[in-house]
This record gives C-alpha cells, sequence and structure tokens, in this order.
C-alpha cells in the first residue's frame, strides 16, 4: 500500500509518502493520486526526525528510503546523501563525484527530481558561483534549511 500524511513544521506544509515501508517522497506539495492518507509509524517516524533536523538537534537521518527515478537520476542522489550536514557541494562537484565531469547541466536536472527533500540533501547544492540556485521548496527555505547547518 501506499500512504501519505501531512506535517504542519517551522518551514510549512510538508507532505510525506511511504510505499512498503519505505519513503519514496517528501516534498512541499500534496502527493498526486495513489496514495491513501493514512498516518503511519513510519511516516509518523520520519516526521520526527525531520522535526529534529529543523530545531537543530538532528544531522542525518536513520529511515528506509526508496527513491523513484531513474538509475542516472539514483546515481545523483546517492552522491548528494554524501554531502553532509553543514557542507555545501556545487553542480559541477557533484557531476565530477559520480565520474562524469561534463554533466553539470544532467546533475542540476535530477537535483530537481529528488523525490525525497530535506533527508535527500539537494538543498546542500549551489551553483559554481556559490549562490543559491532553484529549490522545489522556494530559495527562501534552501536559504532557512542551510542556515539551519551553520
Amino acid at each position: 500500500m501506499k500512504y501519505y500524511y501531512s506535517y504542519q513544521t517551522s518551514i510549512g506544509e510538508i507532505w510525506i509518502c511511504e510505499e512498503d515501508k519505505q519513503i519514496t517522497r517528501l516534498s512541499f506539495k500534496k502527493p498526486e493520486t495513489g496514495y491513501e492518507k493514512k498516518e503511519t509509524k513510519l511516516l509518523r517516524e520520519t516526521a520526527r526526525q525531520i522535526d529534529e533536523y529543523l530545531h537543530g538537534q538532528r544531522m542525518s537521518f536513520n529511515l528506509p528510503l526508496n527513491p523513484q527515478g531513474t538509475p542516472y537520476q539514483k546515481t545523483v542522489w546517492n552522491a548528494l546523501l554524501r554531502v553532509y550536514y553543514g557542507e555545501t557541494r556545487t553542480y559541477k562537484q557533484i557531476a565530477e563525484d559520480i565520474g562524469n565531469p561534463k554533466s553539470c547541466r544532467a546533475v542540476g536536472l535530477a537535483n530537481n527530481k529528488n523525490p525525497i527533500a530535506i533527508i535527500i540533501p539537494c538543498h546542500r547544492i549551489v551553483g559554481s558561483n556559490g549562490k543559491l540556485v532553484g529549490y522545489a521548496g522556494g530559495l527562501e527555505i534552501k536559504e532557512k534549511l542551510l542556515a539551519i547547518e551553520q
């Protein structure tokens, strides 16, 4: 079964989805159809860990993740998981990390499609000039997430 539940946080409402006891989505908007609204133990635990993170009490997450995407997207998302709390990387650095240094634009597109915001830390990726660029939740939220980690 596929379940979702929404939670109010210090950065606004978030929507968390699970399928087969794995987190498949964390976003700032309601999921598409196909999910049943039901708060499960895993969704509640995910919300608890997010709340701890947002209050500066958690630096990493311990949750079963199953982001849905292409093999290339999953490669990029796995690289994002290696950008640790308090760090930032550029799209170019991620492209180099996955062994394809000329794929900055493709990395950006994969970053944009990240289905599990915050936990897969796409907010830690910045432009080559160090400026904040694009974020599904908006640049204001990206700024807040990065400020939490400083």
